[in-house]
């Protein structure tokens, strides 16, 4: 029985041609034969999948696939088929249509990569990171580095200018990042021919690798540099200025380009990523965009309501307390709080009021307490009456 090719692709039948590319990726990926070295099962799904996606990218060949099924479409047709007879479909049976191996479908799909012809699964996983120079060899871009940097809650809400220092390679100035000793030349590695991979595999499929001899170099230093053994690249320190913007979040990344390890034979420069970590503040915490403040009052400023001095990010400003307010109410102070990322409207403060139990009575306070309380009805504490009605036949 001929595969089904919108199962083989996990797709349905009214799939998009979109939905059936990201399908083929996905299952291109899983299956190379790079990632699966010896796998015949993992072999023959490529196969299957490539098939499937050759067939459903093609509006044509989708058309007589869906009219006539998997079993007439793949033995060549039947009476009246486009073409007529056996093989009359588009692309033929069993065929890869302009195709003579899946992988040219996959290169077609993920561009080509490894040399003469075959693929590199490296490559693919590191997102078209590798390039093929003219010459041959393969260029690089250099790794991206991480740096993390702990600032202050008042930085996080003004921004900040902050210097920091950190370690990666540069180029070796005795030798000029060549690898060689001033005098001595390259020398073209004789394991490779000078490519800087060697495949390896035979038949349909066959996979590239960076040359163990030169360590995908294509060349070697036939004296190596003393100062830097040949790499090139020495340890260097560097001191950057990077502006932290308003609003930054506990975790967020700021990205300061071409700043990471340099790239390899020519390859672009990585990338540096700073890592903002926001000390804890004494007085404020922080929710999304906004900025929380917990003010202690007493039951009499609760009971009767006032003015509290409340601190914000831009210094002091004075709230009405309503009379009636219970421990937990929140408070809002509009624009107050931190400015988004992407522009827009700010934040607010939240004002979270806790009431405080007095501690430590005098007792003449103790006896006001006292009489305060035998002179409260349930009409002054109306949750206290609620609870004991809806608990009164547990109460008896």
């Amino acid at each position: 029985m001929a595969k089904d090719y919108y199962e083989s692709l996990g797709v349905s039948r009214t799939a998009t041609d979109d939905e059936i590319k990201k399908a083929y990726r996905k299952l291109a990926v899983k299956y190379h034969p790079d990632k699966n070295p010896g796998d015949k099962n993992a072999e023959e799904k490529f196969k299957e999948i490539s098939r499937a996606y050759e067939v459903l990218s093609d509006p044509k060949k989708r058309a007589q696939y869906d009219q006539f099924g998997p079993e007439l479409f793949e033995h060549g047709g039947a009476s009246g088929a486009p073409g007529g007879g056996a093989g009359g479909f588009a692309g033929g049976a069993g065929g890869f249509g302009g195709f003579s191996d899946p992988r040219d479908l996959f290169s077609q799909i993920f561009g080509n990569a490894g040399v003469d012809g075959s693929f590199s699964f490296e490559d693919i996983l590191g997102g078209g990171a590798r390039r093929r120079s003219a010459g041959g060899r393969s260029t690089r871009s250099g790794r991206d580095l991480q740096y993390e940097i702990e600032i202050d809650f008042e930085d996080a809400v003004f921004g900040a200018d902050k210097k920091i220092r950190f370690d990666r390679s540069g180029s070796c100035t005795h030798c000029g990042g060549s690898g060689c000793e001033p005098g001595s030349t390259m020398k073209t590695c004789p394991t490779c021919g000078g490519r800087g991979q060697v495949i390896s595999g035979n038949g349909f499929f066959q996979s590239a690798a960076p040359c163990p001899a030169c360590g995908g170099q294509g060349r070697f230093p036939s004296k190596p540099c003393r100062a830097c053994s040949g790499q090139g690249k020495v340890p260097v320190s560097r001191e950057l200025q990077i502006h932290i913007p308003p609003g930054v979040n506990n975790g967020s990344r700021l990205r300061v380009a071409k700043e990471g390890e340099p790239g390899v034979r020519g390859g672009a420069p990585g990338n540096l990523y700073v890592v903002i970590r926001i000390r804890p503040h004494d007085v404020f915490q922080r929710e999304d965009q906004n900025v929380i403040c917990e003010i202690p009052v007493d039951p009499a400023a609760a009971a009767l309501g006032g003015i509290v001095d409340v601190p914000t990010v831009t210094g002091r400003t004075r709230m009405k307390i309503p009379a009636g307010t219970s421990d937990g109410t929140t408070l809002r102070i509009r624009g107050k709080g931190l400015p988004s990322l992407k522009g827009g409207v700010r934040g607010d403060q939240l004002v979270r009021i806790h009431v405080e139990t007095p501690v430590g009575l005098t007792q003449r306070q103790k006896e006001l307490l006292t009489e305060l309380s035998a002179s409260l009805t349930d009409g002054n504490l109306p949750k206290r009456a609620d609870f004991k009605r809806r608990a009164a036949r547990f109460l008896k």
